[in-house]
């Protein structure tokens, strides 16, 4: 990912995860137990998708036991706790190399021959997920694995592609990233992340234009002056009770009461799709995510209704979760569509 080449000796056995979402590209790959070579990670899931942690570690519940080391993308880690567990090998997230190198986590791991491979969903998820996951395939033995995921991955982003293609007047989209997680109105990603997934499906993501870093908000004035065709919002079950809880466990009822709070936020109903109905809601997660052809296949049912009558991407997560990783098959909720009155 990060165009450097590596020499792994042995096939690792000990791993660290400096991005603890990264299990679910083990899952892929090691489906028996996807914790098995990990001595310590950042339990993200246990701290932002608590509902996902409790799936896994139900199914796996000596994942509890592995050292959690708190390893934030600023580099901040305790080395030492982390370097007891005699690792093999780092997995990070391209995004966080520069706090990394800043840090002198990488140099560090480079002294004692620990390599550093860097996967990446969120800042070129289109162009990087497959080979993330080809790349772990390869490091971890498990080429085979990668493939088969690989494979039906690339099949269902051409059909999506195929169809965004075909669309002259590309629908202009304002995409909201945890919606009602803060007073302020309406934060969104540019060309990475949300972002980058609306752009694959062939959207005119609006924060892309407006915004000169990677994520940032923009004015109500500004998204109801760009009339954008389409608005959607993300969320995942949290402690705030203003986000959309989308996820497992999560139920249409509880969906539909907090979408309603969200579009009675202040001059909300003078955006153009609000008044249309084209408002919509997906599972957050999915923006730095090796699943992410699903949220991708969200948005573009979002955008080209007619088109996509008979893509179903619940279905298809499912299909993932049974057939290419051994995750309890759990209900989930992973998206929504806004029916005015």
């Amino acid at each position: 990912m990060d165009n450097q080449r590596i020499t792994i000796q042995k096939e690792p056995q000990h791993v660290i995860l400096q991005d603890g979402r990264d299990i679910l590209s083990l899952a892929l790959l090691d489906r028996e137990d996807p914790f098995k070579r990990v001595v310590a990670w950042n339990n993200l899931p246990k701290k932002q998708d608590t509902q996902t942690w409790d799936v896994l570690k139900r199914k796996w519940p000596e994942a509890t036991k592995i050292i959690d080391m708190g390893f934030s993308d600023q580099g901040e880690v305790n080395l030492e706790s982390v370097l007891a567990q005699q690792p093999d090998i780092m997995i990070a997230q391209l995004r966080a190399k520069p706090a990394l190198e800043q840090t002198g986590v990488i140099n560090s791991l480079k002294k004692l021959n620990i390599p550093v491979v860097f996967v990446d969903y969120e800042l070129h998820p289109v162009e990087n997920t497959a080979n993330s996951v080809k790349l772990l395939g390869t490091v971890l033995n498990q080429e085979q694995r990668a493939k088969e995921y690989t494979d039906y991955y690339q099949q269902h982003l051409a059909r999506i592609q195929q169809v965004a293609a075909e669309v002259k007047n590309k629908p202009t989209v304002f995409i909201e990233p945890i919606a009602g997680n803060t007073e302020n109105c309406c934060f969104t990603h540019g060309h990475n992340g949300w972002g980058a997934l609306v752009e694959a499906v062939g959207g005119k993501n609006i924060g892309s234009k407006l915004l000169p870093g990677s994520a940032g908000f923009v004015s109500m004035e500004q998204i109801i002056a760009m009339k954008p065709d389409v608005y959607i919002m993300s969320g995942s079950k949290r402690p705030n009770p203003s986000v959309l809880p989308f996820g497992y466990g999560g139920t249409p009822q509880e969906v539909n009461a907090t979408f309603s709070k969200l579009l009675a936020r202040n001059t909300f109903q003078n955006i153009e799709p609000v008044k249309e109905g084209k408002v919509y809601g997906v599972y957050h997660h999915f923006y730095n995510h090796p699943y992410n052809i699903v949220g991708m296949e969200i948005l573009a049912k979002d955008l080209y209704p007619q088109k996509l009558q008979g893509l179903d991407p619940t279905a298809d997560y499912h299909q993932i979760i049974t057939q290419f990783t051994q995750i309890p098959d759990d209900p989930i909720l992973l998206s929504y569509a806004y029916k005015k009155p």
